[in-house]
């Protein structure tokens, strides 16, 4: 597993990646949308909940192929505005 974290044109960057067996095309077509899993007891709301999370907090979440085999899961995440009356 690869884990990387970088900026973004005021955003954060994550990318996380593997080279397991991948996910198959018809499940990854629907990847983010809730109860659809590939696991036979799985609920199938997992990846929803993080896309939820994430697109609320004005960011984004894509999974793609990754070439050498796995997946490759991608989401930013945009910096906060410092408060006013708090120095950074």
């Amino acid at each position: 597993m690869t884990i990387g974290v970088s900026r973004q044109d005021g955003f954060a960057f994550f990318s996380v990646a593997d080279t397991g067996i991948g996910i198959a095309p018809e499940i990854a077509q629907h990847l983010f949308q809730p109860f659809v899993t590939s696991k036979a007891n799985g609920m199938g709301v997992g990846l929803s909940i993080c896309r939820t999370i994430i697109e609320a907090h004005g960011g984004r979440i894509a999974a793609r192929a990754n070439d050498g085999g796995g997946t490759v899961f991608e989401f930013t995440l945009p910096f906060a505005e410092p408060e006013a009356g708090h120095d950074r």
